[in-house]
């Protein structure tokens, strides 16, 4: 039997629809590059206490490799357990979803039977393939769990598609959301189109992921003509890497933002938010080495404050590229009103323990 998205408790849908805040939950490992239980639990258990209104674990950030060294189940359960136990706020879990049609619906049949609402689907591994057959893939995997769509950029693996697509993927009625990630504006629209072609601009809730562009993703009115129609779509909240880190700020700065579209205009101060975000995002993602360390620097950030031990990754090619850390140093010193470090020097002990 299927799950739908109709089937979540009214506070989840409710929280996803208005926009919030999903960190693209990373993978906490000791010296050994082997699983630290304590401090994965520990990010879970920060995010949550920061404000994050879901995490979504088993993505680009957690690392793809977990399914090869056997820690997809393990940790998804370990952040659905936090995700229960930690609070009694409902939260909005999405577990991510990757390789060809059978393993996507395995993986989510695994996510949804520990209790996650979405699937956040990756199309990588249908690269070379057809649309026709991109599509039945999609819809096969929807027959298991509800879908969060995810255009991925293709510097780390996503492929590129058009608007037909979109438009075929919004008619699924068992996606709920779309994560646009391409680091494109043409490809971000595409995206847009596609939903307001098929009708589905009401049901699917559009988050962004672009981390290149994520203050003006939130205040843009996007306007698509169709069919003699004009409509306006707003990207509604951040499904990111870049929110795995700060993530107290992150909450703050979303919620300003939502005022500031609800009371509009949007003050200049506010979009000049963007540069410095994305001045921040491209030392933690290594934007100058084609996002090498996109990994390593978040976890950077989040070993300076004591969450995580040191960079380690499942491959040990995969580091912080030279100059990387400059880079973070720089950002650092120049944007402290975005960090959270107070928050979290006062609250480390107690996710640890």
């Amino acid at each position: 039997m299927s799950y739908a998205w109709t089937d979540w408790p009214a506070e989840v849908l409710a929280t996803l629809r208005r926009g919030t805040v999903i960190p693209a939950h990373p993978l906490a490992l000791d010296a050994n590059r082997k699983l630290d239980t304590r401090r994965q639990k520990a990010l879970s258990r920060y995010y949550i206490d920061a404000g994050a209104g879901g995490l979504a674990v088993g993505v680009h950030t957690t690392q793809f490799a977990i399914r090869e060294t056997g820690l997809y189940e393990p940790v998804l359960k370990l952040a659905m357990e936090q995700a229960t136990g930690w609070t009694k706020r409902p939260l909005v879990m999405v577990a991510g979803l990757v390789g060809k049609t059978a393993q996507a619906r395995r993986e989510a049949e695994i996510a949804r039977g520990l209790g996650y609402h979405a699937g956040l689907l990756s199309l990588a591994a249908m690269k070379g393939v057809s649309e026709d057959e991109i599509v039945a893939h999609c819809r096969s995997v929807a027959e298991v769990m509800p879908l969060v769509g995810f255009y991925l950029q293709p510097a780390v693996g996503g492929i590129h598609l058009p608007p037909s697509f979109w438009r075929r993927f919004a008619e699924i009625e068992n996606l709920v959301a779309i994560k646009m990630a391409p680091f494109n504006r043409y490809r971000t629209l595409d995206v847009i189109r596609g939903v307001v072609m098929a009708g589905a601009q009401d049901r699917v809730t559009l988050y962004t992921g672009n981390d290149d562009h994520i203050v003006l993703d939130l205040v843009t009115p996007f306007v698509v003509r169709h069919a003699g129609k004009e409509t306006t779509v707003r990207i509604k909240g951040g499904l990111l890497g870049h929110w795995s880190v700060w993530v107290a700020g992150v909450v703050r700065l979303l919620e300003r933002l939502q005022k500031a579209v609800a009371a509009g205009p949007i003050a200049p101060e506010l979009l000049a938010l963007d540069s410095m975000v994305t001045d921040c995002n491209a030392a933690f993602f290594d934007v100058a080495n084609d996002f090498h360390g996109c990994i390593a620097g978040c976890h950077e950030v989040l070993r300076r404050q004591g969450l995580l031990e040191g960079t380690w990754c499942l491959d040990p090619k995969e580091g912080l590229s030279p100059g990387q850390m400059q880079e973070i140093d720089r950002v650092l010193a120049s944007y402290p009103e975005l960090n959270d470090d107070l928050f979290v020097r006062e609250n480390l002990e107690r996710w640890l323990s």
